[in-house]
């Protein structure tokens, strides 16, 4: 048996290192280490075809891209951000309130967007018999037994009849789940994103054997929504576990320079509390304002500080921010922050405050408390999961439990969770693909679940 882990959203975008390619890209590189009694094979599809990836890095002399290829890239990115603005003005009035409106609107954006597409589609035609560079990847002959890993975003991917064809050359298939949000919380989504990942879930979970989650929390929702889609027989024939992730600041590099901003914040003496996420409504920004507007009202000198890009459908929170008259003074955000200026961040915060809604694992709760960070987040299961006793946790639906515990912190110097963060322990990233291949290998062979997901947790 081998396995052949998938990376090729990772392979084609070598630039991005965020969120599931960071993912991606540690648990590549921790391949090699891993002492399972299993191959590891790193690998990407196109053009209809699996390669063996060699190399995760773009060629520094050819850049491993013709100009066919770069303005395939360019138009594909051209054409997600076409449809991104449509949404966006889909969420304005009149169109926002009436169905005919937005229909109206539609298909003139729908004839609009062949001046993308058409281009695109020929391109991707002529490119489709295209070889990527000998020294990135090589093609790869399946064997019976091997198991393919879709480790890597494969929602908006193009290889699912590949995948289908190898599960009927005897090729195993099991999907990594980060969250499901998508179809839990789709409040929170485009509803491009709600659409494309509903097909690919209802597609995984025909094809795929098995699923590793990045939480048992996520693990157990995966479980219930298969019992919907395929009913109780069908989807007690799949198997499931779960695995954690690693949190290191992979591009945390000593030559890089420390954000001025960050910098002169942490100069001043009052306290700060820091937020570190994407700002986009499903991680609750509104809710961190308002509980240290209520703090700033009572007298209480904390600062709070963002860092994250600015995403999606928060516009009026992202000027809120701007135009707040503490803005600069007890309230800072930070848009383009290296992985240098995080860690010091990290190591000056009184505090890091995360009130999200849902999350798939929440990276930087681990992020903060590996340096020694207390938290202070959600009560939420998966965040239960991640700090067990070691974290505080408030109420959702009070911005008052977040304020109390703040005072009180302030006021006595003890944080107010039942365990001390200097006591609590995670793992690395060498140790998570360890994780991630055992039990995904105990998984692929019948091993009871509860052994599964029990073993060598942190």
């Amino acid at each position: 048996m081998r396995l052949l882990v998938e990376c090729t959203y990772v392979y084609e975008h070598p630039q991005d290192n965020s969120g599931i390619q960071r993912v991606v890209r540690n648990i590549i590189g921790h391949l090699a280490g891993v002492q399972a009694g299993v191959e590891c094979v790193p690998v990407m599809m196109t053009g209809g075809r699996l390669y063996r990836v060699l190399s995760l890095e773009p060629l520094s002399v050819d850049r491993a891209k013709s100009r066919r290829q770069r303005l395939i890239m360019r138009l594909d990115h051209a054409r997600n951000r076409y449809w991104w603005l449509h949404s966006r003005l889909e969420r304005l009035p009149p169109f926002r309130d009436s169905a005919l409106a937005r229909r109206l609107l539609y298909w003139p954006c729908k004839l609009l967007s062949l001046g993308i597409t058409l281009p695109l589609r020929s391109l991707l035609w002529l490119n489709r018999n295209a070889q990527p560079a000998p020294q990135r990847a090589v093609e790869l002959q399946v064997e019976e037994g091997d198991q393919l890993l879709l480790l890597d975003s494969s929602w908006h991917a193009d290889f699912f009849e590949l995948a289908e064809r190898l599960k009927n050359q005897g090729v195993g298939i099991v999907s990594v789940i980060y969250d499901l949000i998508p179809l839990t919380h789709p409040q929170f989504c485009d509803a491009g994103l709600v659409k494309v990942f509903d097909r690919w879930f209802d597609w995984v979970s025909r094809t795929a054997d098995g699923f590793m989650a990045i939480s048992q929390t996520v693990s157990d929702q995966v479980a219930a929504e298969l019992q919907v889609r395929l009913g109780a027989a069908e989807a007690a024939r799949r198997w499931h576990g779960y695995f954690h992730l690693g949190s290191e600041l992979d591009l945390n590099r000593p030559a890089a320079e420390l954000h001025k901003g960050v910098r002169r914040m942490f100069e001043q003496q009052a306290p700060v509390y820091l937020m570190v996420s994407t700002v986009e409504p499903r991680k609750n920004h509104v809710y961190l304002l308002d509980a240290f507007e209520c703090l700033w009202a009572d007298g209480v000198n904390v600062r709070l500080c963002i860092i994250g890009k600015i995403g999606w459908k928060c516009e009026a929170l992202v000027e809120r921010i701007r135009r707040h008259p503490q803005h600069g003074k007890r309230l800072f955000m930070f848009n383009d922050v290296n992985d240098k200026s995080l860690e010091f961040a990290y190591s000056n915060a009184r505090a890091l405050v995360f009130p999200s809604h849902a999350e798939g694992f929440g990276l930087p709760l681990v992020e903060a408390m590996q340096r020694g960070l207390p938290v202070m987040a959600s009560d939420i299961p998966v965040f239960r999961e991640v700090g067990q006793d070691f974290m505080a946790y408030f109420d959702l639906h009070d911005p008052g439990s977040l304020v109390e515990r703040v005072k009180a912190f302030e006021l006595s110097g003890q944080f107010p969770a039942a365990r001390a963060v200097e006591h609590w322990q995670w793992i690395d990233w060498a140790a998570a693909a360890g994780q991630l291949v055992t039990r995904t290998l105990h998984g692929i062979r019948g091993t009871p679940s509860k052994a599964m997901v029990d073993a060598d947790c942190p």
